[in-house]
């Protein structure tokens, strides 16, 4: 089957050749390491909501999980469409950067540009600020698979759809129940539980000035 962008996949691939070395290797550790920056952001973000209130701890907790959520259909839809992939495909494209993935790890869509497009939109979503980081990594990250010679562009732009969709889907469904949890947690007696969800925000006794104290006399 001869896809519309196979075209525009040889385009990128071999203007990926013609970039400096150095590039072509960033562009492959990139595709990988783009995924642990995301880890580190949910951590952060988790970290940081211990302090925060029940629900922005919950949408915090639920931004991994949604994010495994989309995952788990880019998985399903991939069994479904069977679509191999270009660097198998596409004749006459220039060779991958990255190893082409064996028969069977099939092409539509883009796990990594799936976990992007989850990650970038649940984050926000915890914290709106992070768009001006998150949504340009996830987008750099979904044309690093392309620019490989891994995916097709059609494979990361529907990734990047479905992994927001769902991790909006999932967060908006998930948030009530979470919350729920969240404050049963932080009232357990277990140390455990408390830790993980935090002490929630900080409430700070004001002392009563003496002169004050001295009028209630």
């Amino acid at each position: 089957m001869d896809f519309v962008d196979s075209g525009l996949y040889r385009d990128i691939t071999d203007y990926a050749h013609d970039t400096p070395a150095w590039v072509r290797h960033t562009a492959e550790i990139g595709t990988e390491a783009g995924l642990l920056v995301f880890v580190a952001l949910f951590v952060a973000g988790w970290w940081r909501a211990r302090h925060a209130d029940t629900r922005a701890f919950a949408i915090a907790a639920l931004a991994p999980l949604a994010t495994a959520v989309a995952y788990v259909c880019s998985e399903v839809l991939k069994s479904v469409v069977t679509q191999e992939r270009p660097c198998r495909a596409v004749t006459g494209a220039a060779p991958p950067l990255a190893e082409c993935p064996p028969h069977g790890d099939w092409s539509f869509p883009s796990n990594h540009a799936t976990i992007a497009g989850a990650s970038a939109l649940a984050l926000v979503l915890a914290r709106r600020a992070l768009v001006l980081l998150t949504a340009p990594l996830a987008l750099l990250l979904a044309f690093s698979r392309v620019f490989v010679g891994v995916h097709y562009p059609h494979d990361v732009a529907a990734g990047l759809l479905l992994g927001a969709v769902v991790a909006l889907t999932a967060v908006r469904l998930g948030t009530r129940p979470a919350v729920r949890l969240t404050e049963t947690m932080r009232a357990s007696s277990a140390s455990t539980a408390r830790w993980f969800t935090g002490p929630g925000p900080e409430t700070v006794a004001r002392a009563v000035p003496p002169y004050a104290a001295h009028r209630r006399r």
